[in-house]
């Protein structure tokens, strides 16, 4: 017996018609012979949980730098979060949960050391340097394309499409705003992602003492709960009973203003100015100064991120592609580590 065929068929038997079917993919770039056990989209789930870039994530910030404690997120465990979340939903709506689960675990795998203040740190070299702007999303496909191995991880080109399109920032949740995706699984990981970042956060907040209940605003907290999983859980089915006869995903209209709401709190309590972003200038600092050393001492990069690519050293603008690919790949704390290495001088001592 085939067991992949066997899921196959069942998903065309089980499924909303609405659903990314695994018998009818795209395919990949690259045809390959099929699994006998898992279908395609479960082929592309195991291969970015197995990957290097999958891993480095438990150590890259989400949203506090290097936090004192083991109960703050990792950019690991928002992912892990937005998997869960999507699933649920993707479920309720009879979507292929494959499917949704692998866009949901690489959206953000392209991510610099640093969160966002990497990103913005590295985007303004990268310009700088190559004229080209530096956003994970993009880099998220480039790893996957390029550098994750020679060759890449060769998904298929659903999973590469939600990874590509999930980048939201402060759009409106229901906003004309949102990008456009081919599977409704794609969407579904798009509205995932910000459920779970603002509900983390705000967690985190508080844990942190960086906000208390009382600053939460009343509005959203009438309406969508005051705990995480109460907010959580009652956003979820509110996108699946609003979703199920929808031609995309989405919320309720006082649903998606209240979180909308929360954003904007979130915002203007701790990702802008707050005590919890005071190190960041730092982080950007660096980052570009590892940039800048490396731009002269193309050496200490490791060959592959020139060979896999078909870089050159030699050529400035190639160069400072390679040294971007590796840069953003780093872990916080190899980052902190190689920085430490190159730029803090040691005591000396005579032997």
């Amino acid at each position: 017996m085939n067991f992949r065929r066997f899921q196959e068929e069942r998903e065309l038997k089980n499924l909303s018609p609405r659903a990314a079917f695994s018998a009818k993919s795209r395919g990949r770039v690259r045809p390959e012979e099929e699994d006998p056990t898992r279908t395609c989209y479960q082929r592309d789930r195991d291969r970015i949980i197995y990957s290097k870039a999958f891993r480095r994530l438990m150590h890259k910030t989400q949203v506090f730098i290097s936090p004192e404690g083991d109960h703050y997120r990792t950019r690991l465990t928002h992912t892990l979060e937005v998997s869960q979340i999507a699933r649920s939903i993707a479920r309720g709506l009879l979507l292929n949960e494959d499917l949704a689960e692998a866009v949901a675990l690489g959206h953000d795998i392209g991510h610099a050391p640093f969160g966002h203040a990497g990103e913005y740190a590295l985007d303004e070299v990268l310009v700088k340097y190559c004229g080209e702007r530096f956003a994970h999303p993009r880099h998220s496909i480039r790893i996957v394309d390029h550098l994750e191995r020679p060759g890449g991880l060769n998904l298929t080109y659903e999973t590469r499409d939600g990874i590509a399109g999930h980048s939201k920032g402060r759009t409106p949740m229901n906003g004309d705003s949102m990008p456009s995706f081919i599977t409704l699984e794609g969407e579904v990981v798009f509205y995932s992602d910000r459920v779970a970042y603002i509900n983390h956060d705000i967690d985190d907040a508080l844990r942190s003492g960086l906000i208390s209940l009382s600053d939460i605003p009343p509005g959203p907290v009438a309406l969508l709960g005051d705990t995480l999983s109460v907010r959580v859980n009652r956003m979820v089915q509110n996108i699946v009973n609003t979703s199920r006869d929808s031609e995309h995903t989405g919320m309720s209209r006082d649903f998606a203003e209240a979180t909308d709401e929360l954003k904007e709190f979130l915002f203007k309590k701790v990702y802008v100015g707050s005590e919890a972003k005071a190190e960041e200038g730092k982080a950007q600092r660096l980052l570009k100064d590892l940039f800048e050393y490396f731009m002269k001492h193309p050496e200490g990069v490791p060959e592959s991120f020139f060979t896999m690519m078909d870089l050159s050293p030699g050529d400035e603008k190639q160069r400072a592609r390679a040294i971007c690919d590796y840069i953003a790949g780093m872990s916080d704390r190899y980052a902190l580590q190689l920085f430490d290495e190159i730029f803090v001088p040691r005591a000396w001592r005579r032997l």
